[in-house]
């Protein structure tokens, strides 16, 4: 079995994959600081409690935004499973070519979802990621990387509220019946829900529009991406695991 490991701002997301077919999905924070012993406990309990052994793991792939686990995390891949991780990084094949100035700069996260999007579903696609920032990623019929949007996500436009805004509380984010809001939570929840739904389809028509391809797949993925992609008829695919693919997928590329 292939342990894949997504190291993200917030969230730190596991999969387990048995060939093509993801057994088992883990989630804990990337925000406790934890030791390599920490770290091998908890990934052993969690795979218990799934009935996955240590001894069933045969390899681990990752891929990181933040740095400063990885010394950990790696050990503690290294100690409890007696593995070597592969890390998603310079060097690994993606099948992914990199045209945008600053290559280098993109964040792991951003390639192994493209990769992820164009294997899975053809490319010209834009890949949309709705985690601690907001991603759309423009990715080529041919599987050139040729462009990417960032702005804030939904959760740090709502921190962004209730931390500057003394009066306003801290919500729910969800999307309101209506954006004709009548008290405060439901005006912030459509403030926050109809301005992301928005802000997406008009980067996407802008995208199309000034490449002058007319049909583009759009692909989301991402926590709060659910939200957007029921709302909007311009997201024509919601994969919530799209990571973990694109990890598996960059794996079997390089194994």
């Amino acid at each position: 079995m292939l342990l894949v490991v997504d190291i993200g701002n917030t969230n730190i997301t596991l999969g387990v994959f048995d060939g093509e077919e993801l057994e088992a999905t883990f989630r804990m924070t990337t925000k406790i600081q934890r030791t390599s012993d920490e770290f091998g406990i908890l990934l052993c309990e969690l795979l218990g409690s799934r009935k996955i052994s240590v001894g069933d793991i045969t390899d681990v792939i990752i891929s990181s935004v933040v740095p400063d686990v990885m010394y950990s995390f790696e050990n503690s891949v290294r100690k409890y499973f007696g593995k070597s991780p592969m890390v998603v990084g310079p060097g690994i094949k993606t099948g992914i070519r990199m045209v945008t100035g600053n290559a280098h700069e993109i964040g792991a996260d951003r390639i192994v979802d493209a990769v992820g999007a164009y294997e899975l579903y053809g490319g010209p696609v834009i890949v949309m990621d709705f985690g601690t920032a907001t991603t759309y990623d423009l990715i080529t019929e041919e599987g050139a990387f040729a462009a990417g949007i960032t702005s804030p996500g939904i959760k740090i436009c709502a921190r962004a509220l209730w931390e500057d805004a003394a009066k306003l509380p801290k919500i729910e984010i969800k999307k309101p019946e209506s954006i004709l809001a009548k008290d405060t939570i439901s005006s912030m929840q459509a403030g926050l829900v109809y301005g992301h739904i928005g802000q997406t389809e008009y980067i996407i028509d802008k995208i199309k529009e000034e490449t002058g391809i007319g049909t583009i797949k759009a692909v989301a993925t991402g926590g709060l991406g659910k939200i957007i992609a029921d709302a909007t008829d311009r997201i024509d695919i919601y994969d919530a695991n799209l990571t973990l693919q694109g990890l598996r997928l960059i794996y079997e590329k390089n194994r």
